[in-house]
């Protein structure tokens, strides 16, 4: 992991800058319950958030909580979800936790980490996402961009995603959690991107070690 000293240092100026780049950062899944944000999360694995949307904007007028996607069926609802990947495995587990929900919570949305992640088909990163969007709890969820863009930063080099969420709690203010993930998600698609991080204009470049590592080299220039 990178040095202790080198976050203390760095840290502060790069929560900074990335809440002025990225003000209005949120979470993009569409929701207007903790139930619908649930669903989505368990969706969005492996699928982008825009198609995710497509497919809850179909599929969220016809539900009213966990009973009626219970009603709906594991097959019904498979079909309802297709257009997301492993959407036969996702309808099992949403069915599932569906029915946990309404067995050990009277088909409420608990706002609390333990009680989530006992439901079916949900882990630490989708009762993160949950905790901190519907109920403003601090989480950090650690996706494929928050990893990415913390491992360049120097911020992480744990190599899980659970324990990577671990090192970046030991150093981000726990306020900062939340707008942090989401403002690491934006820079990570809108600058940091995977194949080809647009290090040259990034704002965040004196900072980043990875970035001046690729800056340097006469390819990049």
């Amino acid at each position: 992991m990178p040095r202790l000293g080198s976050h203390r240092r760095r840290l502060p100026e790069i929560l900074r800058l990335l809440a002025l780049a990225y003000p209005d950062a949120h979470c993009e899944l569409d929701f207007q319950t903790p139930f619908e944000l649930l669903v989505a999360t368990v969706l969005s694995a492996q699928c982008t958030d825009r198609r995710v949307n497509m497919v809850t904007s179909r599929l969220f007028p016809r539900l009213t909580g966990p009973k009626s996607l219970v009603e709906m069926g594991v097959d019904r609802l498979a079909e309802e979800i297709r257009d997301v990947g492993l959407f036969r495995a996702k309808a099992r587990a949403l069915v599932s936790l569906s029915e946990d929900l309404i067995r050990l919570h009277g088909g409420q949305v608990p706002a609390d980490r333990q009680a989530l992640e006992a439901l079916a088909g949900v882990g630490k990163k989708t009762a993160s996402v949950v905790l901190a969007n519907a109920f403003a709890i601090p989480a950090l969820a650690v996706d494929t961009h928050v990893f990415r863009v913390s491992h360049r930063l120097g911020l992480a080099s744990a190599k899980s995603p659970e324990k990577t969420a671990a090192e970046l709690m030991e150093i981000v203010p726990p306020d900062d959690w939340i707008s942090f993930h989401h403002q690491l998600i934006a820079h990570g698609r809108q600058v940091c991107h995977a194949r080809s991080p647009a290090c040259a204009t990034c704002t965040l470049l004196p900072l980043c070690p990875d970035g001046r590592r690729r800056t340097a080299s006469p390819a990049v220039r």
